[in-house]
């Protein structure tokens, strides 16, 4: 990793925000930003205890209002206005005085001394809820690290054993471990007009896929991105699963069948109003691993000795809590206590799988 005597970094994710924040390292990182930073009473950065929030000018005349903090002449950071346009005009006066931008991925890689705690640095920018972050601030904190060490000292005493039962309880956690960052693929299945747009909408919040009494109408993937129980989900809506159609129809059922294949979670949704139907039952046998739900609940019931399965009304919003919880049970069944090992790359799990 090629790393510049004088390095850019940009702290803040690009795009509109509030904030965004430039960080400049390396000898003569106080002058190449004193050159071009003018504080209202023209006092000189130099000036300035380190450590202060220091208010002024940056670039051309009459430049761009920002806030420096000086760490140390060798660390600076300005913090200017949300956008593009602000951080990068920054970066080509800085690169015009012999910088060069250095990814955050790499310069956080410098700040760590230990690969794990490297890998959960990076991971954090991208944990989608609170409960996926503090478990990747443990893994930073140490907890992965404190139980490979446990195994390799199973190993070291002769305890193969100990080594392989600690080893398969990690692995049993690495589903859950690649989910820290990508949200779990959660597909909402079954005949048309049983009501999964209603539900996904309900389970959203918000109305996000299109609702309408006419058969076929979500003829595409609709996805929405949410948290259940703390846990990252996608949801996807689906055409309704059905026999003939006109082409479109056709193509968008072939996606569903597609994206089925390929969920974490399928919920097969049913009307409870309508008798059982064969047709229901070969959705049944196609996804046996399915969590069932009737929808609808709000009406009579068709008494026909269907299977088992949650009964919910998406339209008027009754048990929807339970089937969220539901969800995140079959997604995570036993999640692990604060402080515990969780591997959350490739190369962990690939490195536990050669323990022997």
């Amino acid at each position: 990793m090629l790393i510049w005597p004088l390095r850019i970094i940009h702290l803040t994710p690009p795009g509109r925000g509030a904030i965004a924040t430039v960080r400049l390292e390396g000898p003569g990182a106080l002058d190449a930003v004193a050159a071009d930073f003018r504080t209202p009473n023209g006092r000189p950065l130099a000036d300035f205890a380190p450590g202060r929030l220091i208010f002024g000018r940056f670039g051309t005349p009459p430049g761009e209002e920002v806030v420096v903090r000086r760490y140390s002449d060798e660390a600076i950071e300005l913090h200017c206005h949300g956008g593009r346009a602000a951080a990068a005009m920054i970066e080509q006066v800085l690169i015009a005085a012999g910088a060069r931008v250095m990814s955050w991925r790499d310069w956080a890689a410098t700040r760590e001394a230990e690969a794990i705690a490297v890998a959960a640095r990076i991971a954090l920018a991208d944990a989608r809820t609170e409960r996926t972050a503090a478990i990747l601030l443990d893994q930073y904190q140490g907890a992965l690290r404190r139980a490979l060490g446990e195994i390799e000292a199973k190993l070291h005493q002769g305890d193969p054993a100990g080594a392989r039962r600690l080893t398969e309880m990690l692995l049993a956690r690495a589903p859950l471990g690649r989910h820290l960052t990508q949200p779990w693929q959660v597909v909402i299945a079954g005949s048309p007009n049983v009501g999964k747009s209603s539900l996904i909408n309900a389970l959203a919040g918000y109305q996000r896929a299109i609702v309408h009494p006419a058969p076929g109408t979500t003829r595409d993937l609709v996805t929405v991105q949410t948290a259940l129980d703390g846990w990252p989900v996608e949801l996807c809506d689906t055409a309704g699963l059905h026999a003939g159609g006109d082409p479109v129809e056709r193509a968008g059922i072939e996606l569903a069948r597609r994206r089925l294949a390929a969920a974490d979670l399928v919920v097969l949704v049913f009307d409870r109003s309508r008798p059982w139907s064969d047709t229901d039952q070969e959705m049944l046998v196609a996804w046996p691993s399915a969590l069932v739900v009737y929808n609808k609940s709000d009406l009579p019931a068709a008494d026909d000795g269907r299977p088992t399965g949650l009964s919910v009304s998406a339209l008027g919003q009754q048990g929807t809590e339970g089937l969220a919880a539901a969800i995140s049970a079959r997604l995570v069944p036993d999640p692990p206590p604060p402080g515990a090992a969780v591997p959350f790359t490739r190369e962990q799990v690939e490195a536990l799988q050669r323990v022997p």
